[in-house]
């Protein structure tokens, strides 16, 4: 298929540079999602159906074979040899049972070493007299060392992953797992799913992925290409609010407070603040003809806009054509017939542009958060009632900035700074979101994560028992309403793959205590000799 691309000539399917360079590009990026990865087979496993898939199911009806690989592979003559593991027919592979056939007769597993076939295993799932059983291929494969960067799990997704992987694109998942039990990969590949399913839609809208850190993202960045998903971009949630150079850090009461979720409506108050009613009137000339506003018209519709609710700057935006339109409601009446250019002509006017600048002044967030953090009267002023005196306190610079450069931002400032922003003009949101470690974020993260898939779906991994942070959340129905998505439904893996048995059954005995209600892992993965517990003195 590599070749097949690479053999095409777009020089006489292209009406002009632009069509070709847009071509070009896309040809590129196929050929590179294309390129063979070392040591990593075709396929590595079969499915013999019953009965053709989408035929109907008579008797002596012929079944039909198919083998499954990451990518779709297909003949000289276009006939597929390789199905993609993400296609409808490919489902069966992860979800038939003996109990649950799914009309396949048989499936098999192929086994390789170092890119080299050697072995096989089959499982006749529709015939009675076969007992069910353990794959011993499936088990050493998840028994494998896990060495370098992080490896695709195409081969080994279990029934419960797979349910996530392929859910749909419209709702968001949450998904509660263990040390071990494959949460990462199952996001991974449930973008990759997605990405098969929807690819034109989130094409236009985009994909990301969030990790803790760049060493997390940089151990994850290799499954996606491997799966043949070159587009989807990667990111910290520092990455995401870097409106300021980070350089500062923050005691923990004060990045307790900075990262509380009520530091949302003090920012609210504080850019709404800045609005003030108008006292005097506005006067537009236009030719020999004087048209007046009068202050109670102009304080009707500020209040107008601010009961709307919508972005400071949108509203800024609207203010001089709503001014424009009472102005031409005067000029109709007086016998004019003014049109659309008019009405912006007036709304460009001095007059009014001066009665907006007063009215309605711009606000730059930086500055906005810089004066919040520096002056204990204006924070006061916007958080009474929301912030006690002594998380003021706690916020309060001792040293005030003299400017938004000079500042020693802390990584809890950029966030509330990304916060101001949104006030000011809406995020641009994604059509997924994959979110790791969701755990550890402060509630004003969720809200900076959520602005990126307002939108959009996103997919919330982590686990309760390992948050690290002073604000790590004990709840996920609470951190999802952070997000705004608290319509996820929320998932729990307890099948364990990397941790040893051992070693996963001692820690969770602290369950009840840092984590109570979580089920505990149980893994498949045996080790003996891996725990060794040794007493020492207090």
């Amino acid at each position: 298929m590599r070749e097949d691309a690479e053999a095409l000539d777009i020089r006489d399917v292209t009406a002009n540079w632009v069509n070709a360079a847009v071509l070009s590009r896309q040809l590129d990026e196929r050929i590179k999602s294309l390129a063979d990865l070392a040591h990593t087979p075709l396929f590595f496993g079969r499915l013999d159906y019953l009965h053709a898939p989408g035929a109907e199911q008579a008797e002596g009806a012929e079944g039909e074979q198919f083998y499954i690989g990451r990518r779709h592979v297909h003949d000289a003559d276009g006939d597929p040899m390789v199905i993609d593991w993400r296609a409808p027919v490919s489902q069966p592979f992860y979800r038939a049972s003996k109990k649950d056939p799914m009309d396949i007769a048989l499936r098999r597993r192929f086994g390789y070493t170092g890119g080299d076939l050697t072995a096989y295993e089959d499982e006749h799932l529709s015939d009675p007299d076969e007992a069910e059983r353990t794959s011993a291929l499936l088990q050493r494969e998840i028994e494998r060392p896990r060495v370098g960067p992080m490896r695709d799990i195409v081969a080994t997704i279990q029934p419960e992953q797979d349910e996530i992987v392929r859910s749909g694109l419209s709702g968001s998942v949450c998904v509660q797992g263990g040390p071990g039990t494959g949460k990462t990969a199952v996001g991974l590949h449930r973008v990759a799913y997605l990405l098969y399913a929807h690819r034109e839609r989130l094409a236009r809208t985009g994909t990301l992925v969030i990790g803790p850190n760049a060493s997390f993202l940089h151990y994850i960045e290799q499954v996606l290409p491997a799966l043949g998903e070159l587009e989807v971009k990667q990111a910290t949630v520092d990455d995401l609010v870097a409106h300021v150079e980070v350089r500062g850090t923050d005691d923990p009461a004060a990045a307790l407070v900075k990262g509380d979720a009520r530091m949302a409506e003090v920012l609210r108050n504080a850019v709404r603040s800045h609005v003030t009613l108008p006292t005097e009137p506005v006067v537009v000339v236009r030719g020999s003809r004087r048209w007046r506003i009068p202050a109670y018209e102009l304080e009707e519709i500020v209040r107008e806009l601010l009961a709307r609710d919508i972005r400071y700057g949108a509203a800024r935006d609207a203010l001089p054509q709503r001014i424009a339109h009472a102005v031409l409601v005067r000029m109709e009446q007086a016998g004019e017939a003014p049109d659309d250019r008019v009405q912006d002509a007036v709304a460009r006017n001095a007059a009014v542009k001066a009665a907006v600048k007063a009215v309605w002044p711009a606000v730059e967030p930086a500055k906005l958060v810089l004066r919040l953090l520096s002056d204990a009267e204006f924070l006061a002023a916007h958080a009474e009632g929301v912030l006690s005196e002594e998380e003021q306190r706690a916020i309060l610079w001792s040293r005030p900035a003299r400017s938004v450069k000079s500042a020693k931002w802390s990584a809890a400032d950029a966030v509330l700074i990304d916060e101001a922003t949104d006030l000011v003009a809406r995020t641009h949101s994604l059509g997924h979101v994959v979110l790791d470690e969701a755990q550890d974020l402060s509630p004003m993260q969720y809200r900076a994560v959520g602005r990126r898939c307002t939108t959009g779906s996103a997919t919330v991994l982590g686990d309760l028992a390992q948050g690290t942070t002073p604000w790590a959340t004990r709840s996920w129905d609470e951190a999802l309403a952070h997000l705004g998505k608290d319509g996820a439904v929320v998932e729990e893996l307890t099948a364990g793959f990397r941790v040893p048995r051992e070693v996963i059954a001692y820690a969770s005995r602290l369950l009840p205590d840092i984590a109570p209600g979580l089920t505990a892992v149980d893994s498949v993965r045996e080790a003996p000799g891996s725990l060794a517990v040794r007493r020492v003195a207090a």
